[in-house]
Order: C-alpha cells, then structure tokens, then sequence
C-alpha cells in the first residue's frame, strides 16, 4: 500500500477500542466516511498489546476492503483505546502499530481522550464514559485537562458494566447462602450464561474476562425493571459511584457542582434510553446541580477521526 502525491485523496482512520468491541471509521480528508466496520474488544491488557494490535489491523484492513481502497495506506490513523490512559501501554501498542504500518502517521490516545474530541471539540466539558469500564475526563473552561477513575477492572472501573456485572454474582451468591435477600438475579444470571446450578459459576468467574463480566450488566438492569430489590440496589450503587466521578471532576474544574456544566455520557451502560443513563440523570440533577447533560451521542471513534483530520493538517 502507499499514499503520498500520487494520491489526491489521503485517508484518516479513527478506532475506538473498547473491551467488548472496536469500532473502526475510514474517512477522506474533509471527514466524509467512507467504511464502517465493528470487531472483537481491543482494550489494552499488561503484555497483550500485540494482540489488540492484530485486532486493529484486521478491521482497518476490512475497512479499507470494503471502500475498495486495499491498494492505499491512510494517511494518519488515531486509535482510542481503553487501558491506553498508561503511558507504557500506549507506547506499547504504538510500537506494534507502527511496525504494522497500519498508517504512514499513526496516534494512540485513551479512548476518552477521543470521545471527548467528538463531545466537546475545543470547548469546556465533562465526559463520563461507562462501558466494560469506566472513566471521566474533563477540560476546564482555561483548557486544563483533568481524568477521573478508568483505574482498571483490578483496583477501579466503579459504576461500570465489568463492575456491575462482578457485583452481581456476589449477590446472587450471598442471597443463596442466606446472607442476604432472596433475589430473581440468581435465575437470571444462570440463564443468560447457559448454566444449569449456581456451583457452575465457581468455574466460569475463574476464567471470566471483564469483557465476560460486562455481559451481565444488561441482566442486572432487566431484573431491576420487574421491581427486585437487590438488583435496583445494584443499579443505585452504580449510579452513585459514576455520579461520584462527575461530581469530582466539576470540583475540579468548575470551581464547584453548581457552576454550568456541559456533561456528555458515552458507553453502553449509558447509552440513550438506558435505566442506569435514566437514573444517572436523575442523580445528577442533586449531585451536580449545575451539569447539563447533553442528548447527542458520542461517537468516539468519530472523535479519533476529528483528531486524525487535525493531525493531518486539515482545520476541523
């Protein structure tokens, strides 16, 4: 593949890697979209940047097929990932990136740091991101950057799905020993994982991934729907623990919750018409009463081709 004047029209890619999935956009440079293609989760994991790395590959070299474009190499492409917030992380997987030759000019970011492209562009903001993890970023109204939470699914992520997910097996367990209320979680959670007694969870959490763990979030929220105690007590925990990192990051930012504050939210656990972004809102309206959450989407990887387009020279 090549690019460079023989080529009138450079190409930018924009990845946004999650745990659970990546999504990735193929652009011109006036930012018209030209593939869309979604694959496997790619967040990063200490030693496995090699293989987030073959994942990436593989979808923009799907990307590319599917524009009929397989003869170009873009010109900048700008991968936000989850995990990638860790300089040493980044750098890995740049490295792997870059020998891939994936692009001529190739940019990794924390997948926050691209949905806040796409969110907010220059201006002051919150971005609170919940998905298999969870991670708040922010820039104050002088352009400071500021980060709260995406710890990591071993000492972080609270509020997110892999957190949800976790939380709910310890009360199904608990509620079977008699140590806590009965619960409809129990039923629901070995049905959704195909799983005929409780002792099969003992072999399955061993090998579960945050990625597997995030899967039981959606069972979690359809649970709390029919009214059961414990699993509405789950929701509220995850509600207060996100609302915990707006509230931090207005503190920070914007002097205090009362100053206006643009809030944007990104994620499958909040995506639109969800109970937890249903109950978030809600929560926020006391806990930060100065935020305005927007309705609009985030599109993440719409954000990485936003910076892909500035990176390659282009005014956005």
């Amino acid at each position: 593949m090549s690019a460079g004047p023989l080529d009138p029209t450079p190409l930018v890619v924009g990845v946004d890697g999650g745990g659970s999935h990546t999504r990735v956009l193929l652009a011109d440079a006036a930012g018209s979209v030209l593939a869309r293609v979604e694959g496997p989760g790619s967040a990063l994991r200490p030693g496995a940047e090699g293989a987030a790395a073959d994942i990436i590959k593989a979808l923009i070299h799907d990307a590319l097929a599917k524009a009929e474009r397989t003869e170009t190499r873009p010109a900048v492409c700008v991968v936000g990932v989850a995990g990638a917030g860790q300089e040493r992380a980044a750098q890995a997987l740049w490295s792997v990136l870059a020998k891939h030759r994936v692009a001529d000019d190739v940019s990794v970011q924390a997948d926050a740091v691209i949905a806040m492209d796409d969110a907010f562009g220059d201006s002051a903001g919150v971005l609170l991101v919940a998905g298999t993890g969870s991670v708040a970023y922010s820039k104050a109204p002088d352009g400071r950057l500021e980060r709260c939470g995406g710890w990591g699914p071993n000492v972080g992520d609270e509020g997110s799905a892999h957190w949800l997910g976790r939380r709910a097996l310890s009360v199904v367990t608990a509620a079977y020993d008699g140590r806590e209320p009965e619960t409809a979680l129990g039923g629901a959670v070995l049905t959704a994982l195909e799983l005929e007694t409780l002792d099969d969870l003992i072999p399955w959490a061993a090998h579960a991934t945050p990625a597997m763990l995030a899967q039981l979030a959606p069972v979690v929220a359809q649970v709390a729907g029919t009214g059961d105690l414990r699993a509405n007590a789950l929701i509220s925990f995850c509600v207060e623990e996100l609302a915990l990192h707006v509230r931090t990051l207005a503190r920070r930012c914007f002097t205090d919750e009362r100053a206006a504050i643009p809030v944007a939210l990104a994620g499958g656990l909040l995506s639109r018409g969800s109970l937890v972004r249903k109950r978030l809102e809600q929560r926020l309206k006391s806990a930060v009463p100065g935020a305005t959450v927007r309705s609009d989407d985030v599109d993440a990887a719409r954000g990485a081709v936003r910076r892909a387009r500035r990176l390659l020279g282009v005014e956005v």
